[in-house]
């Protein structure tokens, strides 16, 4: 994300510590809930007197508004104070958990979770660019490890511990469980959290914007209903993939053209940030994708309990999380490319395996993939996302 205001030098001591705490706090508490509130979503259904179609919405809607407030949270945090941003975000995303677990009835419910993606948007980008500005040029793998783990906590935590919170007390506790994570992350960020300069003469590119919220917001929706509504059948599927391209075609011309565009280009003319981010956007699929297929397979395909099938979805992270213990250490002897062509490597020998499982799978051989896969994931995560911004200067983070 932009920073104009970066620290160019190591957060020292105690403060650097604490700030850490706070990043990962704040980290978890967005990850967690990307993935925590899923197995719960029967049980709103029948509190919350809700049709198929209509609980769905407590999915897309906190999806599309993360998706579309992810992209200003840059310009934003430079214009506004890094600081205040974090400390805002994070305090209202703890409220409107808060407010989701109270929810009485679905349009309630719809409503928080839009304000819980809007506020959580900026939690992972903030926490990233705070954990690489408090660590010196030489700790960033150190650094980059250390936030990894936050970011794999949600899918090592979420699906078992919603499970256990909504058969042990209620579905209402998988959101109020972030009150904890919030209040130590403002509370953190409040001590020991040094603002950033403002950059009070920057200007906002509203149109640029919208084209951009249209165009991911549209195409969010559309990939999230189109299975339910049959793609291209439903005029409600084939109005978004329109809307999505017009507004994306609004995008680019508008930001090829103006001085100041929303996005600023010179970004991917960094082979390394360019390179990453492709890696890093297929890893995400494989990372989401499969975590997605995985809870139904085991749970309707494979006739597991929700809490074994929780469980089960918690290895692959298991693995990702000793990975990323140990890549900042194994960088020290180890090419990055040569990690990530390990880590490459063993995804696609355990996503290969997994096209053979049947009805009868061994609970062993399910473990030992996931492990290797996480494996394999956190090795390609840790260089990946510190080679994207070694070389990329500060202006630009």
């Amino acid at each position: 994300m932009p920073a104009a205001a970066a620290h160019s030098a190591a957060v020292p001591g105690l403060r650097r510590n604490m700030v850490t705490i706070c990043a990962m706090t704040a980290t978890i508490m967005q990850a967690l809930d990307a993935t925590i509130a899923n197995v719960a979503l029967p049980y709103m259904q029948g509190s919350l007197s809700a049709s198929q179609d209509q609980i769905n919405w407590v999915l897309t809607s906190y999806i599309v508004a993360a998706a579309i407030m992810t992209a200003p949270v840059g310009w934003i945090a430079n214009r506004f104070g890094r600081k205040r941003i974090f400390i805002l975000c994070s305090a209202g995303f703890t409220l409107a958990s808060v407010l989701c677990g109270l929810a009485q009835d679905i349009t309630q419910m719809v409503l928080c979770r839009l304000l819980q993606g809007m506020f959580g948007a900026a939690l992972v980008p903030l926490s990233q660019a705070v954990m690489l500005d408090s660590y010196a040029l030489h700790e960033r793998a150190k650094a980059m490890a250390i936030w990894g783990m936050g970011v794999m906590l949600g899918p090592i935590m979420g699906p078992s511990l919603g499970a256990w919170l909504t058969e042990s007390y209620s579905w209402h506790w998988v959101f109020f469980v972030n009150l904890p994570f919030g209040l130590i992350t403002v509370i953190g960020l409040m001590i020991f959290m040094d603002e950033t300069r403002l950059d009070t003469k920057l200007q906002f590119d509203w149109f640029g914007f919208g084209a951009l919220a249209v165009g991911i917001g549209a195409l969010q929706l559309a990939l999230d209903r189109g299975e339910q509504l049959d793609w291209l059948e439903s005029w409600e599927i084939t109005l978004e993939f329109i809307a999505s391209a017009v507004g994306f075609y609004y995008f680019f011309v508008h930001s090829l053209t103006t001085k100041r565009p929303f996005v600023q280009f010179a970004i991917f003319k960094d082979r390394n940030f360019a390179t990453a981010l492709i890696f890093m956007a297929v890893i995400g699929v494989v990372l989401f994708s499969t975590m997605a297929l995985a809870s139904p397979l085991f749970q309707n395909a494979y006739g597991y309990p929700i809490l074994t099938a929780g469980l089960l979805l918690a290895t692959r992270g298991g693995g990702t999380f000793v990975a990323m213990m140990m890549v900042s250490r194994l960088m020290t002897y180890f090419e990055a490319r040569t990690l990530i062509a390990v880590g490459l490597s063993l995804i696609a020998i355990t996503l290969y395996d997994m096209t053979g499982w049947t009805a009868d799978v061994s609970v062993q051989t399910i473990v030992i993939n996931s492990v290797l896969q996480g494996y394999g994931i956190g090795l390609v995560f840790v260089p990946m996302t510190t080679a994207a911004f070694m070389t990329l200067p500060d202006r630009l983070r």
